[in-house]
């Protein structure tokens, strides 16, 4: 039995190690997100096969022990503070759970990651957490490397994003650059710690410190390289404001319930959203329309889990300076660089992985501390951690019954996790056939990931444009052979086709509510039951256009300072002749981001809809003086067309320009035009609107 039970933790320990080893560099192409997804699920199912052995451990020796740490107390109250965040406030709990920068999933995970490394003791005497670390830093910082020659490879098609500059298999630049910064500051440590003269093992750390240095000044070069925004050149990372960030962690304060517990998590980006300034709308960030982070870990963690949360976090860190200034101050500068990371960037699932290993390494360190020397008793931060060892041995029920229900919870959680990550399987199939035109893979593995998983948005909100391009192309075929007989006939659709497009639009209402339902607080999801509603007034009999406004209305009311939720709406309004409420949206629009000659162009519209003719000529003269005349020279001569017209109803006028902001982002003029009726009007129910739930 003394066998088996060491041959179990033998297991632990090794599995322990290959995941410090294999976690960094993991990623699988069978999710829509490569990197980050799978390393959630790993660790997860990781965790799972950590309890497995353990309960078979269990029911082997017939004893609990418990091996006492020093941070498992404030970490599994920092997990406890993220699970009351998504219990009581998260509004979609089970996306709240999977979220894998900063779900109670992850977070879950890597306490039970912590929870098992920190206990691993050495396997053999080449093989420890030290040496596992050293090979984790060395073999990332190889892979940068190697990564760096990938442009020139041929790779099949499914892997062509290998050819990515920015390629990782952490996920992004950024991450990368937090990763490689560790380990360098940690290596440093290391050399800092050996006072022996072994000159092999002071050797290889100096080789393995400027490994990793000279891979981080490669990663920060193609993270800070210059980029033309305009023209469109990718950029690897945008982080959020961090004064926006500070302004969402503020405004969680002013409700005692959300002080307290934080808006919930994943739901950062609703907060953000509501706090958004006009400067926003000046900046080069203005098209991105909600962060679903902070830039700040720490902020992050105020916003989403209120105080109580940065309070058992504060604990947690507390507790690591306390135990690094008592007993290792060489590791000062690893807590610094960490909680450094933590102020200054966004969480990420990179960076409370390398918190849980520093917390091990600490923690293990801390346990193979001596007592105190000449004998006398041990001070509370060296003194070895007590093991607790209970034998059950004679209580058969309680053995027996708690080895059920860990067998019972642990099948419960593998196959919670199965599903969820089969769904993101079929999810990535559903856009692998959207990129290949086969509309019957996009739609039937959309539908197979909803029906595992019904409650990620985004899998809703696809699934809704999925039907409402199955209607738009059974409409368009109409179209064609409507005109194809005569260029002026009316638009007629016969029964089968007029089922097919009513049962798709019902399909996409249906989805859209779906979204919104899981989430009334998203802004976004506002907006997509908008572009649904939107899109079938032309074909659908009733109130669709009241639906559309009122889907709108309700992304503005979330997304207040959004100017493209305004345009759309305003577009709505001169879509169905209702010029006087289009001009008034229009002129928000203007105020919102006056350098937008979209904005003036469809306002200069507007005013001439309603014969203000000498104000759409100011508006269409603001238009081309945002305009650039070289690189938009389309729109450019289009607004000096249109100008022109403007002002044969305005004899002898003299225009000048309102001054604006220069204009940062270019977009094509488009002015909305009300649709082609078709015949017969589709007719849809009442639960169709957006008031019902």
């Amino acid at each position: 039995m003394k066998n088996s039970n060491s041959i179990l933790s033998t297991v632990k320990n090794i599995f322990a190690f290959v995941l410090v080893i294999l976690l960094p560099i993991f990623f699988l192409p069978f999710t829509q997100e490569y990197y980050v997804t799978n390393k959630l699920y790993l660790l997860a199912f990781a965790g799972l096969a950590f309890f497995l052995l353990s309960a078979v451990e269990l029911l082997i020796t017939k004893k609990i022990v418990w091996q006492k740490r020093i941070f498992d107390n404030a970490f599994f109250l920092f997990v406890i503070m993220v699970g009351l965040s998504v219990l009581l406030i998260s509004p979609n709990k089970i996306q709240a759970l999977l979220d894998p920068n900063f779900g109670l999933v992850a977070i879950a995970s890597l306490f039970v990651f912590y929870y098992y490394l920190s206990r691993t003791s050495h396997v053999t005497r080449k093989i420890n957490l030290i040496t596992t670390l050293n090979i984790t830093g060395l073999l990332i910082a190889l892979v940068t490397f190697v990564c760096q020659q990938f442009q020139s490879i041929d790779f099949p098609s499914n892997w062509l994003f290998l050819k990515n500059s920015s390629f990782t298999p952490l996920g992004i630049q950024i991450d990368l650059a937090i990763f490689l910064g560790f380990f360098a500051v940690f290596s440093l440590n290391q050399i800092l710690i050996k006072k022996s003269d072994n000159k092999k093992v002071l050797l290889f750390n100096s080789v393995f410190l400027l490994l990793n240095s000279v891979a981080l000044t490669v990663t920060l070069f193609s993270i800070f390289k210059p980029f033309d925004f305009a023209q469109g050149k990718p950029i690897s990372t945008i982080l959020p404001p961090l004064k926006l960030s500070w302004f969402a962690a503020v405004e969680v304060l002013k409700n005692p319930l959300n002080a307290l517990f934080g808006i919930g998590v994943n739901n950062f980006s609703s907060m953000f959203a509501r706090i958004k300034d006009l400067a926003y709308n000046q900046s080069s960030l203005w098209q991105i329309q909600s962060f679903t982070v902070s830039r700040s870990a720490v902020l992050h963690i105020l916003t989403e889990t209120g105080i109580f949360g940065l309070l058992a976090f504060s604990l947690l860190i507390f507790s690591l300076f306390k135990q690094v200034l008592s007993q290792h101050k060489s590791l000062l500068l690893t807590a610094i660089y960490l909680l450094l990371v933590m102020l200054f960037f966004p969480p990420s699932f990179i960076t409370f992985f390398l918190l849980a290993i520093f917390l091990s390494y600490v923690a293990n360190s801390a346990s193979d501390l001596p007592a105190s020397p000449a004998g006398g008793p041990a001070s509370p931060a060296g003194r070895q951690s007590p093991t607790s060892s209970f034998d059950v041995s004679g209580m058969v029920p309680i053995y027996l019954g708690l080895s059920i229900v860990a067998f019972v919870i642990i099948g419960a959680s593998g196959y919670f996790l199965t599903q969820g990550y089969r769904a993101e399987i079929f999810y990535k199939k559903a856009l692998d056939g959207y990129n290949n035109n086969n509309l019957k893979d996009l739609y039937d593995n959309q539908r197979q990931a909803i029906l595992i998983n019904p409650y990620i948005e985004k899998y809703r909100i696809s699934f809704s444009q999925t039907n409402l391009l199955i209607a738009n192309n059974v409409i368009n075929r109409a179209v064609e052979s409507s005109k194809a007989k005569s260029p002026t006939a009316k638009v007629e659709i016969n029964s089968q086709d007029q089922q097919t497009i009513s049962q798709a639009i019902q399909a996409a209402i249906s989805e859209a509510k779906a979204a919104v339902a899981l989430n009334p607080q998203k802004a976004v999801n506002w907006e997509n039951l908008g572009v649904i509603y939107r899109n079938i007034m032309s074909v659908v009999q009733g109130q669709a256009d009241t639906w559309t406004v009122s889907a709108y209305q309700q992304a503005i009311s979330l997304d207040p300072q959004n100017p493209s939720y305004r345009l759309n709406l305003g577009s709505v309004y001169y879509g169905l002749g209702v010029y006087d409420e289009a001009v008034k949206i229009f002129e928000q629009v203007t105020a919102l981001k006056s350098d937008w000659p979209n904005a003036y162009y469809n306002l200069a519209w507007a005013l001439f809809q309603k014969a203000d003719y000498q104000k759409a000529a100011l508006s269409m003269q603001n238009t081309i003086y945002l305009l650039d005349q070289k690189k938009d020279k389309a729109d450019y001569d289009k607004a000096t067309k249109d100008l022109e017209e403007f002002k044969k109803k305005i004899p002898n006028s003299d225009l000048t320009p309102t001054p604006t902001p220069q204009q940062q982002v270019q977009q094509q003029l488009t002015l909305p035009t009300p649709q082609q009726k078709v015949e017969p009007p589709i007719n849809l129910p009442k639960e169709a609107s957006p008031e019902a739930r």
